[in-house]
């Protein structure tokens, strides 16, 4: 059984590549890359780090966490949703703040500024369906 499988996906290997490029709606599709120097990412932190970490202002006080991160198609500016207030859960509020506004300080992230008060009267996000 497991030698018909491997003749098929040959077979579909060989029908991909003798069969030329894919056109999408007739028309050729190109995409233009640019070269990125690979050392550059592993300075910036990944989002899986990000994501749930407690932000703090300069008085080292906890405004928040980050709950999620988001970049939209037409600005490719990412925005951080910030979890405040709450417990467990139960009655948090989610704001969203640019990106830029975050430092990061000693792997901290930092929202010069904010205060638990401040967030919460910034207005409400909610994710959409």
């Amino acid at each position: 059984m497991s030698g018909l499988f491997s003749s098929f996906g040959a077979t579909v290997a060989v029908v991909a590549v003798v069969s030329g490029p894919v056109y999408g709606q007739g028309a050729p599709q190109t995409l233009a890359l640019t070269r990125i120097d690979t050392q550059t990412p592993t300075t910036g932190l990944r989002t899986s780090k990000i994501v749930g970490s407690p932000v703090f202002n300069e008085a080292n006080e906890t405004v928040g966490s980050i709950d999620d991160l988001i970049v939209t198609p037409s600005d490719k500016v990412p925005f951080a949703v910030l979890s405040v207030g709450g417990f467990l859960g139960i009655g948090t509020k989610y704001v969203i703040v640019p990106y830029s506004a975050l430092e990061v300080d000693d792997k901290r992230m930092m929202l010069r500024g904010a205060t638990r008060d401040s967030l919460k009267a910034l207005p409400n996000f909610t994710y959409s369906p």
